[in-house]
């Protein structure tokens, strides 16, 4: 019997388990945009700060003033948002950084002015603007669906503001050929740009381009105007389907061939594009004002 169990216990085989210690699987691209909005919001403070401690108690008055909620109209036209407003001569518009300084935050001989709250107000807007556009490039780079269609996306500064364009180009056209449907991508794009220029309280204009070549179609009645404010429209409303806020929307601009892209080919693919601009605030209370050129740069607005 002894012999027996001694047989058992040489013939049970011995297990051994080895635990392998493997390494972090890869995290995709989504640490970059938490890092840029990291390093984005400690710019901001830094500067928030830095302003803080250089302007007069006054001027900080006028600052708290401006985004007190009772200086609000219960409006709901003008340009929304924190930067938003109507003209700054309309009843009921938002106090404007002039409006605070004539009423009580004028220079008082240190140095300070209504420049330094329209400079605040500047630094504040490009910030917003950086911002969004480091998201949406980074947006495109990460998306598998977007690949090869960065030369498609031109974005940049205007005197009105942060422009994104798309263009046709490398064979890629955003949109059916003579019409105003979007293609898949264009519907994507748009999607995409919608979700990024949402978070920000600027109004936008669409415009719609093309080239100089003639539309043969309904008889000859249909021409680029058509079309260009058209595929404006369309585009507008893939950004609203997308869930940007209809009322941010501030005008559609059908442009035809006017304004080409390339000026000295104004035939080729590239000057079909749509053109989406966050509007500057300052841009909006420039554009409501009665005064002339002249006297709206002299004035600022």
């Amino acid at each position: 019997m002894a012999d027996e169990e001694k047989k058992t216990e040489e013939k049970a085989p011995i297990i051994v388990k080895k635990i392998k210690k493997g390494g972090h699987g890869h995290h995709g691209g989504a640490w970059k945009i938490a890092y840029a909005d990291f390093v984005t919001a400690m710019m901001a403070f830094f500067l928030l700060m830095w302003l803080l401690n250089s302007v007069t108690q006054e001027t900080l008055e006028g600052v708290a003033d401006y985004f007190s909620p009772a200086s609000i109209s219960e409006s709901n036209s003008g340009a929304g948002g924190v930067l938003g407003g109507k003209s700054i001569i309309v009843p009921g518009a938002k106090v404007s950084p002039m409006d605070v300084q004539s009423q009580g935050a004028a220079d008082d001989g240190s140095g300070q002015s209504e420049d330094d709250l329209d400079s605040l107000m500047e630094q504040m807007e490009e910030e917003m603007f950086n911002q969004a556009e480091s998201e949406l490039r980074m947006e495109i780079e990460n998306n598998p669906e977007f690949k090869g269609l960065e030369e498609n996306l031109i974005i940049d500064r205007t005197e009105e503001g942060l422009r994104i364009q798309i263009v046709d180009k490398n064979g890629r056209d955003m949109f059916r050929s003579g019409g105003s449907e979007p293609s898949q991508v264009m519907r994507k794009l748009l999607s995409t740009i919608s979700k990024v220029i949402s978070k920000l309280p600027n109004q936008i204009s669409v415009t719609g381009h093309t080239d100089a070549s003639p539309l043969n179609a309904r008889g000859g009645k249909y021409t680029n105007w058509e079309l260009s404010s058209e595929r404006a429209n369309a585009s507008r409303f893939e950004l609203i389907n997308s869930g940007l806020d209809r009322k941010k929307v501030n005008k559609i601009i059908g442009k035809a061939a006017k304004d080409p892209l390339l000026k000295d080919d104004p035939s080729s693919s590239v000057n079909r594009r749509i053109s989406i601009i966050l509007l500057k605030d300052a841009a909006l209370r420039a554009e409501s004002s009665p005064l002339p050129p002249s006297l709206r740069k002299k004035n600022k607005y």
